[in-house]
């Protein structure tokens, strides 16, 4: 009985490692790697668990003991030497696959390279060559995929797309390269599915997937649009025909130019729908007036005369025509060659009809979210924005017309990529908006200029390079000055300016003392204004740039800052009580003079500990160092004897703050008074404030 058990165990083990040797020749990497996986830990559990029945003989195998028949010695035999097979080949396999991984790395580097440099062939061939080294490597598959996207054999990346989800059921990237490749053949619904799945599988791909959708909606508008435009045209419909046969007719090689642009001008009127505007894409009208030489010369000419002029404007309307709703013929619209720089290049024409047919275009092109992001795409946007400022030269309107399309092109995330990389050779273009005379520039357009450029200096590494420009920074001052000389008049652009002149001081350390000292000197000129907004601000700056010279705090001192400050705290808003407070918290801090001014101004410190009942920490924080910095001051700490100072400093320094500057402060400043006055330190110790204090300065010292 024991014979058959051993017996029948023998031959499933023999099944078992032959199955296990034609999974790890399958085809399929998964299969494949899963019996190499399950051969090494059946090694494994031979290596630790010997047989029971093992036998043992002499080298002249003259003596013999084993506990089982000679039989079932001879099989035990031919099953563990096939293991110790079995074994030597999975080690083999490993170390061949070690190799291999290797030579397949360097392949998908050298795939890679040539496919950066457009060799979309050479791509394939290095990615195959590495899918031969492994089977199972999703990257190679990925990228082989967008390389035959490249190539248009879409079929071949859908099916690459697929053995790479059976590497990894979860990777987005061959989602995202089937779901273009279902959309080169029209496969609507499953290109959809392919982005749908990227989302289930990474919520944070929102954005991209979003785009991708909204691809596959417009594309298969397009489609449904030509094949409708194509029915009507087999049908005879009149203006379908028309169309058809004016395009034809500018086909035309070297004729007069009014001929053309009487041609484009009938033609413009002939779209009335989508029916007119979806034949004339599919009837190549873009390249057939991009691509016309007598139109390219009229458009070229540096110096246009009434016929060019003529011409010129008799495309823009074609053009506005042909892409008004139309999101196909707008993109077709940006793709026709030269056209990034030939936009933008008449938008700055001094041809009146010109300019305005230009601008017009534009404003069409950029009214929708997926028009702005192919004027950004595609337009040259150093030129563009040279452009569309140069428009403060014009009039009030076009000015105004200008900068709000500039301010909704900015708002897109990747305008704001592209101004950041591009700022060095964009910044002389700003200042020059600086230095222009503001008597003879359209005020509002200047200021939504300058708010621009307030808005996009938020960004620190913009302001960074905003600020090491001399030439941006001596643009502030010089605008500043000359609104100075007609404050009533030139309000709105100050005030403006002050927010831009703001940002700048957030850059720190100042380097620009010099710089930092004129500005300090014009704001505190401007604290004498009668206007609320214009105080604000002015307080704001000298709240950033006081604390960069000693030198300009005692002119600050001797021009009256802390009672100004003072009367901002009585009677401002909380933005104003923000920038007040820290402005006395950097006199006082570097000078004796400014804590008495305090103390004279704000004798029982009514005003300081009711900010620091604030919500806001900043606040807070300045108002506790404050009023640390004036118990120095002697017998000030007296005043403080029937409050509950003690309480609420205590409260802030052991609280659970967002700025741990605050605890702080507060700390100091409890110190600072239990030093001045010893009944507080009683009250502390009664409150267990010290060890309090103890453990929160600790924890602040100790991020």
């Amino acid at each position: 009985m024991a014979d058959e058990e051993d017996l029948q165990k023998f031959l499933k083990n023999v099944d078992e490692i032959t199955s296990l040797i034609q999974e790890m020749n399958s085809d399929d990497p998964r299969i494949q790697q899963k019996a190499i996986l399950e051969t090494e830990q059946r090694l494994l559990y031979t290596e630790e668990v010997p047989e029971e029945d093992g036998c043992r003989t002499t080298l002249n195998k003259t003596t013999i003991n084993c506990s089982q028949a000679p039989m079932e010695n001879a099989d035990e035999i031919n099953s563990e030497a096939f293991l110790a097979s079995m074994e030597l080949d999975a080690k083999e396999r490993a170390r061949r696959r070690r190799e291999n991984r290797v030579l397949a790395d360097a392949l998908k580097d050298k795939g890679n390279k040539a496919f950066a440099r457009g060799d979309y062939d050479a791509a394939v061939l290095c990615y195959s060559e590495g899918l031969n080294k492994v089977k199972d490597m999703k990257v190679l598959y990925t990228n082989r995929a967008q390389a035959y996207l490249k190539l248009g054999d879409y079929q071949k990346a859908i099916v690459d797309c697929e053995w790479a989800l059976k590497c990894d059921e979860k990777c987005t990237k061959a989602y995202f390269h089937m779901g273009k490749a279902h959309l080169a053949l029209k496969n609507y619904n499953m290109s959809r599915e392919c982005y749908q799945k990227i989302l289930e599988i990474s919520p944070k791909l929102q954005t991209q997937v979003k785009d991708s959708l909204n691809q596959v909606n417009l594309q298969e508008k397009a489609d449904l649009q030509e094949k409708e435009a194509q029915r009507l045209l087999d049908s005879g419909k009149h203006a379908a025909v028309t169309v058809k046969n004016l395009l034809e007719t500018l086909c035309k090689p070297d004729q007069n130019p009014l001929f053309y642009a009487g041609g484009i001008e009938i033609l413009t009127e002939m779209m009335k729908d989508c029916t007119e505007q979806t034949l004339f894409r599919t009837h190549n009208g873009f390249s057939i007036i991009s691509e016309n030489e007598v139109v390219r010369r009229c458009f070229s000419a540096t110096g246009k005369d009434v016929v060019g002029e003529t011409v010129c404007v008799s495309v823009l309307r074609l053009w506005q025509a042909v892409c008004s709703g139309n999101e196909e013929n707008q993109r077709l619209l940006l793709l026709c060659p030269n056209l990034g720089r030939l936009l933008p290049s008449l938008l700055a024409t001094r041809l009146l009809t010109v300019r305005q047919q230009s601008f017009a275009l534009l404003l069409q092109l950029t009214q929708t979210d997926y028009g702005r992001s192919l004027v950004i795409s595609h337009l040259d946007l150093t030129r563009l924005l040279e452009a569309l400022v140069s428009f403060l030269d014009f009039s009030d309107k076009e000015a105004n017309s200008a900068m709000a399309l500039l301010t909704d092109l900015a708002l897109d995330e990747r305008f704001r990529v592209w101004f950041q990389a591009n700022l060095p050779g964009v910044l002389p273009v700003l200042t020059g908006v600086l230095e222009r005379d503001p008597m003879v520039t359209s005020p509002s357009a200047l200021c939504r200029c300058i708010a621009l450029m307030g808005n996009l200096s938020a960004e620190a590494a913009v302001r960074r390079q905003m600020f090491a420009s001399e030439e941006f920074r001596e643009a502030c001052l010089g605008l500043m000055a000359r609104c100075e000389e007609d404050m009533d008049f030139f309000r709105e652009v100050m005030y403006i300016l002050l927010g831009l002149v703001m940002n700048l001081c957030l850059q720190s350390p100042f380097v620009y003392e010099v710089w930092a000292v004129e500005v300090s000197r014009k704001c505190m000129f401007l604290l004498n204004s009668q206007d609320g907004g214009i105080l604000t601000r002015a307080a704001g700056v000298l709240s950033r740039t006081l604390s960069s010279s000693r030198k300009m705090v005692e002119e600050a001192l001797r021009a009256g800052v802390v009672k100004k400050m003072i009367k901002f705290l009585k009677t401002g808003g909380q933005t104003a009580s923000r920038y007040a407070i820290k402005t006395l918290a950097v006199c006082t801090n570097s000078h004796y003079e400014a804590r008495e001014e305090v103390i004279r101004l704000d004798k029982k410190f009514g005003i300081l500990m009711k900010l620091l009942s604030s919500e806001d920490e900043m606040v807070v924080g300045n108002a506790a160092l404050c009023l640390g910095n004036c118990m120095e001051v002697p017998y000030a700490a007296s005043s403080l004897l029937k409050t509950d100072v003690v309480q609420v400093l205590l409260k802030h320094a052991g609280g659970d703050a967002q700025e741990t500057a605050m605890q702080l402060n507060a700390g100091i400043a409890l110190g600072k008074l239990c030093t001045a006055e010893p009944r507080f330190a009683a009250q502390l110790r009664e409150l267990h404030g010290i060890e309090i204090l103890n453990s929160t300065m600790k924890y602040v010292a100790d991020p």
